[in-house]
């Protein structure tokens, strides 16, 4: 170093530079810095690239992971649908209008969520858990994931309860029991929810949590569903979880899956659950919508390769657990709609051959005025026939034997075909049964009632009885016997075994009140027809 470099005046330092004043208040913070506490936190956020109708295009934040929910402008938030590296494909669960190309999208380590507990029942929620009713937010013991495995082989016991319908086709030839699905399938307009709605009411003294689910249905269709389940006071003991039409597609989409959570949250107490899916054909449409939005590669009918498995994963929660797992049941009947009767479509075939059996309507008999209009040669109960009252049980099977052989033989009646007599009684007293079959909505039968109706008909105590006159003879025999035998409908209620008195004592009574009713008809040997 040279003596110049050496003998050079030191440079004057920044604080020696400054102001007097500027010098004291940096000398004060410089003491107090190691008190200091850093308040300011990293935050990984990404960019909207594209959104419109429902789903949005993210820049990619690093460590998103796939059913993230992440923080749109205007409190919006989007599920993680796609994961790709530069783009994350996001479907949102609000409206999309407050949303612009440029906007900050923030993680927030969660997964959707609903909540769930007691202070729900009776209430009318969005599937995100908000109230539509105009209440305040529903109380909820806690907050739990919209998806979740299903129960496993060994937390689950055999179907062997009866989950009573009160519809008189149903309970009698298509047993539904707890635990098991069955698929309500018909054209539109025939009465799918009708008979949803009606094994909703029945549950009245059943002690049943019920879940209605409105996925994608029209406002007003809502609207009247929830005014029926008030109306006869179904509410009280109901959850009702709506995504209308007008909603977003994610909404739509997650409906299910919250309602699910809902009633397995009762089904791990204990609580025996019947939840409606009213229809999972609306819930595939909104799966394919924001899949295609997506650009996901399409299949058959234009739906996602994924389709069957959202289904699968949906209805495989639906359960009788065992004792160990907590005893409850969930109970699922889950709506799909046909066109003209096509039960081969896509999403038809995926939904049957998930399901434990089908409820297949009718759409020639629902016009042709018999409701419910159920096709009793296409439906089909694979479980439930365990699960059966004892007493309906053995009226079961001599019912669907004479029913079935009635279509069979009514064909050539229609070309005024000559018959023997033995034919013309089976056709007679097959119109009989279509007739007892026949039942007005919102107006379920217990199960006495149900046993007493139909053993008239398959005892042929009603081959005399014109067919205008069936309802009221309904009325009279189920009157008779709540009055006259009344030990015996309180067993048949009970689930017990019909013995060989009691039913004795039935067909005699019976007899006797339809003789004193209709009586002449008999006597004189009519045998009216349609």
């Amino acid at each position: 170093m040279s003596d110049d470099a050496s003998t050079a005046p030191a440079l004057p330092s920044a604080i020696d530079t400054l102001e007097r004043p500027a010098a004291e208040r940096l000398a004060g913070l410089a003491q107090r810095a190691p008190e200091a506490v850093f308040a300011g936190s990293i935050e990984r956020v990404g960019v909207v690239e594209d959104v419109g109708d429902g789903v949005a295009g993210v820049s990619t934040i690093p460590g998103t992971r796939f059913g993230e929910l992440l923080r749109f402008p205007g409190d919006v938030r989007g599920i993680v649908f796609d994961l790709d590296r530069d783009v994350t494909g996001c479907v949102l669960l609000g409206e999309d209008e407050c949303i612009d190309a440029g906007d900050l999208v923030r993680r927030t380590g969660e997964i959707v969520r609903v909540p769930v507990g007691p202070g729900l029942i009776g209430r009318v929620i969005n599937p995100e858990g908000r109230p539509l009713d105009g209440g305040d937010p529903p109380d909820a013991e806690t907050y739990e994931p919209i998806e979740r495995p299903a129960p496993a082989i060994f937390d689950r016991a055999p179907v062997n309860r009866p989950l009573q319908t009160g519809i008189k086709s149903i309970d009698s030839m298509i047993p539904v029991g707890r635990g098991q699905r069955e698929l309500i399938v018909g054209d539109r307009s025939t009465g799918k929810t009708a008979i949803a709605v009606d094994a909703i009411i029945n549950q009245r003294d059943a002690d049943v949590v019920c879940i209605y689910v409105g996925i994608g249905q029209r406002t007003s269709a809502t609207a009247g569903v929830l005014a029926a389940l008030k109306r006869h006071g179904a509410l009280d003991y109901t959850v009702a979880v709506v995504a209308d039409a007008d909603d977003p597609a994610g909404l739509v989409f997650i409906a299910p899956y919250a309602a699910c959570t809902i009633g397995e949250h009762f089904c791990r107490q204990g609580r025996d659950v019947l939840i409606v899916y009213d229809d999972l054909t609306k819930h595939a449409q909104a799966y394919r919508q924001v899949s295609l939005l997506l650009r996901r590669p399409p299949g058959r009918e234009a739906y996602p390769g994924d389709i069957f498995y959202i289904h699968s994963r949906l209805l495989e929660r639906a359960t009788q657990l065992a004792d160990d797992a907590g005893g409850g049941s969930l109970t699922a009947l889950p709506i799909v709609e046909t066109q003209a009767g096509n039960i081969s479509a896509y999403i038809p075939t995926n939904l049957i051959s998930i399901t434990d059996g089908q409820i297949f309507l009718n759409a020639d008999l629902f016009y042709h005025g018999f409701k419910p209009a159920v096709d009793i040669g296409r439906s089909v109960s694979r479980v439930g026939g365990q699960a059966q009252r004892t007493a309906m049980r053995r009226i079961a099977g001599p019912l669907r034997l004479g029913y079935t052989q009635f279509e069979e033989l009514e064909i050539f009646t229609r070309f005024g075909a000559r018959v023997e007599e033995a034919t013309r009684v089976k056709i007679e007293r097959g119109r009989r049964i279509r007739q007892v079959l026949n039942q007005p909505r919102f107006e379920p039968l217990p199960l006495p009632d149900q046993v007493v109706v139909l053993l008239a008909v398959t005892e042929g105590l009603a081959d005399a009885v014109p067919l205008s006159d069936i309802p009221r003879m309904e009325h009279l025999l189920r009157r008779a016997v709540s009055e006259g035998l009344p030990k015996v409908a309180a067993s048949i209620a009970a689930g017990d075994e019909l013995t060989d008195e009691d039913r004795t004592a039935l067909i005699d009574l019976m007899r006797t009140t339809i003789d004193g009713d209709f009586g002449e008809a008999k006597k004189n040997g009519d045998a009216p027809t349609e």
